[in-house]
């Protein structure tokens, strides 16, 4: 089910600028049970993100409301929630006052294999190199067309995730996970104030390690501290806790760090 400002249609006027110019944000989220998980969590991560975009954010019980009527076709689903400038004439220059449009959409959820969390995942190295925009960055905008061309740099589907670096080689994360590592007993994940996208599980996680007395470190990661850590992990909204099994040569197993994550997120 898909509703557009309300209205239950699987069409966007051509002139949107989301379609026009990737000129949005949105969310992903899952529900379970018939309830959005997390969802003051994720309006507040949109609110942010359309306050970096300058667009207004809907109100937070419209969009609650359309959620639950699109979440509750299927009781365990994921539901993806998406705010454009909205509808203006052609041209990179927008109107003040434009009304935002709202399209909220539900879809069964991935089929993961259990042994995911269980044994981990293999991971490879991307080519591809995330472009800075402090300006943009930790913000769920669509223009995601990185990701889509990263993603496509390897079909094997033994591979379930590829890290991205930045143009300096710093690893920021995955094509659609954030990344944690733990190296001489403390949490690390990499910084996000040139690019990437800061997820909610990934606050979750800094929030659980304070929580428990984990060191949680916000930091510069190498791919040799990657490829050096006793744990990795990969967390995101649909996944939960991912740990990592496979790096190119170097095989970890799930440590004591990334079982508990798993408790304290997935549990």
């Amino acid at each position: 089910m898909t509703l557009v400002d309300g209205v239950e249609t699987e069409t966007v006027n051509a002139a949107d600028r989301g379609l026009n110019y990737g000129d949005g944000v949105y969310r992903t989220l899952r529900f379970r049970s018939g309830a959005p998980v997390e969802w003051p969590r994720h309006f507040a991560k949109l609110a942010s993100d359309c306050a970096a975009l300058s667009i207004p954010v809907p109100a937070e019980p419209l969009l609650k409301d359309e959620l639950l009527r699109v979440g509750n076709t299927r009781r365990d689903c994921v539901v993806k929630v998406i705010v454009t400038r909205g509808i203006s004439g052609r041209g990179y220059r927008y109107e003040t006052g434009l009304a935002p449009t709202r399209i909220v959409t539900s879809a069964p959820l991935p089929d993961y294999p259990a042994a995911h969390c269980d044994s981990g995942v293999h991971v490879r190295r991307c080519a591809l190199r995330l472009s800075d925009q402090p300006a943009l960055a930790g913000v769920k905008h669509l223009n995601r067309l990185e990701n889509v061309i990263a993603r496509a740099e390897w079909t094997d589907p033994a591979v379930a995730e590829g890290l991205l670096r930045d143009a300096a080689g710093n690893v920021i994360g995955g094509t659609m996970t954030n990344l944690f590592i733990v190296r001489d007993g403390v949490l690390a994940t990499p910084r996000l104030d040139r690019c990437g996208v800061a997820g909610v599980t990934r606050d979750r996680v800094v929030e659980a390690a304070a929580r428990h007395d984990i060191l949680c470190d916000v930091t510069d990661l190498s791919w040799d501290d990657v490829l050096g850590a006793e744990e990795l992990f990969l967390v995101n909204s649909l996944a939960g806790v991912w740990p990592v099994c496979s790096i190119e040569e170097c095989v970890r197993t799930p440590g004591p760090v990334t079982r508990a994550m798993q408790k304290w997120i997935d549990g």
